[in-house]
């Protein structure tokens, strides 16, 4: 049995909570989640400590991220919520040369992301980042498609809920976006995206319970409308397959320009109207 290891801010969160029997069940129990480590307790109440957590899950706590990584076959990275920590929580298995999966939102900046995936291939370290949402079958299956021009709308948090937004459209037309600007309201905040063949695309998110909906444009005129389907299980099978293969299924440069292009969504929100030109 390969062990994976678990690295997280803190354990009790909905990540670190489902992925490790979706696992075990969907590689028919050649991985298991064994071992994981925790930057701090949970700071809000009503979580699990990290010891409870571990206890609960059969997962073995351990003290370092050095121990973790030299144990375990393959290497998460969670924190989702708070990708601040990405870059310090990754340093250590990304010189590894073990297969590191980092959790949404990869990284807060551009150059961030940069940063990060230089060091993995710096150390010949297999890595990637992705949302779920990328690896949904029906997505799948239009890739091939020429798309024109997509309007995405969605319900959840802005700070953490736009990239699942971002990247099936980054899937669908591909990373040359050239400027954002922002034109929404408080309550339901929206973005124009403008890619460099004069491509266009549009995200509006509000800030309540709503699917994740895609209308997506063709070159022939024809449209589809995806509304989210099951997308967790195939995301874990890809993770999988990344883990015993070394493939990397997203490329580095999608995942850079996503995360440059959320770092210009926030900024485009103080500058309502005008274009934001994306940093190379």
């Amino acid at each position: 049995m390969k062990k994976i290891g678990f690295i997280d801010y803190f354990l009790n969160e909905w990540h670190a909570d489902n992925y490790p029997a979706w696992i075990r069940e969907r590689s028919g129990g050649v991985y298991e989640v064994a071992y994981a480590y925790a930057l701090a307790e949970p700071p809000y109440e009503g979580k699990l400590s990290n010891g409870e957590w571990a206890r609960k899950q059969g997962v073995t706590l351990l003290g370092s991220i050095e121990e973790l990584v030299e144990k375990s076959d393959a290497i998460v990275v969670l924190s989702p919520d708070h990708p601040q920590f990405h870059k310090e929580l990754s340093r250590i298995p990304l010189t590894s040369q073990k297969p590191v999966y980092i959790d949404k939102t990869f990284a807060t900046t551009g150059q961030e992301a940069k940063e990060i995936f230089a060091l993995a291939e710096s150390n010949g370290t297999p890595c990637y980042s992705s949302s779920a949402l990328r690896f949904s079958k029906k997505l799948q299956a239009m890739k091939t498609a020429p798309v024109q021009g997509i309007i995405s709308t969605a319900g959840g948090p802005v700070d953490t809920y736009l990239i699942h937004q971002l990247e099936p459209i980054v899937t669908l037309m591909g990373p040359e976006i050239d400027r954002i600007m922002y034109l929404g309201n408080p309550m339901m905040p929206s973005w124009e995206l403008h890619f460099r063949d004069g491509r266009t695309a549009s995200m509006a998110l509000f800030k309540g319970d709503a699917p994740f909906r895609l209308q997506i444009g063709y070159e022939d005129r024809s449209a589809e409308l995806l509304v989210d389907d099951e997308f967790f299980l195939y995301f874990i099978d890809a993770m999988l397959e990344f883990f015993d293969t070394g493939i990397i299924p997203v490329p580095h440069r999608e995942t850079i320009t996503m995360m440059a292009a959320l770092e210009a969504c926030w900024k485009a929100m103080a500058m309502p109207g005008k274009w934001l030109m994306l940093e190379e």
